[in-house]
C-alpha cells in the first residue's frame, strides 16, 4: 500500500510518447555537384556533357583525371578550359597551375557560358495567361524545350546537368571575379638557381604539391570547415605536368635520370584528393614520353584517363572517312570507386568535333 501523501507524479500528455520519431539527417548541398547514380559518389561536370557522359556521369570528387595530350595541345588545353569554366559558374574554387602561360592567361581565355533561361521565362508568362489559347500553346512549347540545351551534344545523358558554353567568346571579367582562385606559375614560384636535396620528386613537382595542400588546408577543403560555414568544392587544374619546362626529362630521354618524379607527385596529389572536397584535372605530353613504362604508370596514378588523337597536320584531316571529326578520343580508364582495381572501358570509335560555338563527342560514324 502506498503512502498517504507521498508526492505524486504528473502524469504524461495523452500526446507525449517516450519514443520519437528520428530525423532524418540532412545531407549536405553543395552547388554543382549531385550522387552519382551507380554507387551514390559525390560528382561533378568536367563542363562538356558529352564527356561526363562517356565517362560514367561526371568526375568524382576525390579524384584526378588525367588527358593526354594532342600533338598541339589545342583541344586538350579546351577541355581544361571547360573544366575551369564549369567551376566558375557552379561557385567553386579554382586552382590553377603551369609552367608555360601564365595562370591568369588562361583565366582570360575561358569560354562563356550560355545562359538558357528563356525557356523558363516563357513558362511563366504562359501560366499567367492559361486562359488564352495562344497563350497555352507558347506554355507548352516552352515546357517541352525547357530542360534542351540550345547547343545540342550528339552524346548526352537523360538528366541535365552541367553547363553548356560558348568556345567562341570568352568568359565576363565580372563572372570570373566572382570566384575564388589559387595560382601557381613556376617560373615566380622557383629561383633561377636553386639546389635542394636529392628527392624523388623534382623542386617543381615538390613545391606544387606543397602549394595545393596549403591551399586544401586554408581553406577548409580538408573537412576542417566549421559547421556554420557552407562548404565548396576545389577544382584542381595542372597544365602540361612531365614537359621540360616543369623540369622533368621523361619526354627527352628514353631512360630519365629521374623517371619516378611525376609519379612520385601523382602519388602524393592522390592522397591529397582523396581525403578532401577536390577534384584534379591533369594533362600530359604522352606523345613525347618515350619511355611507354613510365606512361603507363602515369595512367595508373589516375582515376579515368582520356587521350585526344587530333587530325591536324595528319593524315586523317584528309581522310574522307573522318571529314566530319577533328580527331579521336580515346577512353583508357574509368575508375571502379571504393575499388583497388581500375575499369578499361568497352567504349570504341568515339570522335569529338570543334563546331563553331561547342566542343562535342560522337560515336564515329564512318560509313
Amino acid at each position: 500500500m502506498s503512502k498517504v501523501g507521498a508526492e505524486h507524479k504528473p502524469r504524461l500528455g495523452c500526446n507525449t510518447t517516450s519514443f520519437q520519431k528520428k530525423s532524418r539527417s540532412k545531407l549536405v548541398s553543395i552547388p554543382g555537384t549531385r550522387p552519382s547514380v551507380q554507387n551514390g559518389q559525390l560528382i561533378v561536370s568536367t563542363g562538356v556533357t558529352s564527356l561526363d557522359y562517356v565517362i560514367g556521369g561526371g568526375l568524382a570528387v576525390g579524384t584526378l583525371l588525367l588527358i593526354e595530350e594532342d600533338k598541339y595541345d589545342s583541344y586538350s588545353r579546351m577541355l581544361l578550359k571547360y573544366f575551369l569554366a564549369e567551376g566558375v559558374v557552379c561557385g567553386h574554387n579554382l586552382f590553377i597551375a603551369s609552367a608555360r602561360d601564365h595562370p591568369e592567361d588562361i583565366l582570360q581565355e575561358l569560354p562563356a557560358p550560355i545562359l538558357d533561361d528563356i525557356a523558363s521565362t516563357r513558362v511563366e508568362e504562359g501560366q499567367t495567361k492559361l486562359g488564352d489559347p495562344e497563350g497555352q500553346d507558347s506554355m507548352k512549347i516552352a515546357w517541352r524545350y525547357q530542360n534542351l540545351p540550345k547547343v545540342q551534344t550528339a552524346l548526352a545523358s537523360s538528366s541535365r546537368f552541367g553547363h553548356y558554353y560558348d568556345v567562341s567568346k570568352t568568359m565576363d571579367a565580372e563572372m570570373r571575379q566572382t570566384t575564388k582562385c589559387n595560382s601557381f606559375f613556376l617560373p615566380d614560384e622557383l629561383p633561377i638557381n636553386s639546389a635542394t636535396e636529392p628527392s624523388q620528386m623534382n623542386e617543381g613537382y615538390m613545391a606544387l604539391l606543397r602549394s595545393i595542400q596549403g591551399v586544401i588546408r586554408r581553406e577548409g577543403f580538408d573537412g576542417a570547415t566549421p559547421q556554420n560555414k557552407s562548404r565548396n568544392i576545389l577544382r584542381i587544374g595542372l597544365h602540361s605536368l612531365g614537359s621540360a619546362l616543369w623540369g622533368d626529362d621523361i619526354c627527352c630521354k628514353e631512360n630519365p635520370s629521374n623517371a619516378s618524379s611525376l609519379t612520385t607527385f601523382l602519388y602524393g596529389l592522390r592522397a591529397l584528393l582523396r581525403s578532401s572536397l577536390s577534384v584534379g584535372v591533369v594533362t600530359v605530353p604522352s606523345h613525347l614520353i618515350q619511355n611507354r613504362a613510365i606512361m603507363g604508370r602515369v595512367t595508373k596514378l589516375c582515376d579515368t584517363a582520356i587521350a585526344l588523337e587530333s587530325f591536324k597536320g595528319l593524315e586523317g584531316e584528309t581522310n574522307p572517312l573522318y571529314k566530319d571529326y577533328h580527331g579521336l578520343l580515346h577512353v583508357k580508364q574509368i575508375p571502379h570507386l571504393n575499388c583497388l582495381v581500375c575499369e578499361v572501358p568497352d567504349t570504341k570509335d568515339l570522335a569529338f568535333k570543334l563546331k563553331r560555338k561547342q566542343f562535342t563527342i560522337e560515336t564515329c560514324q564512318t560509313q
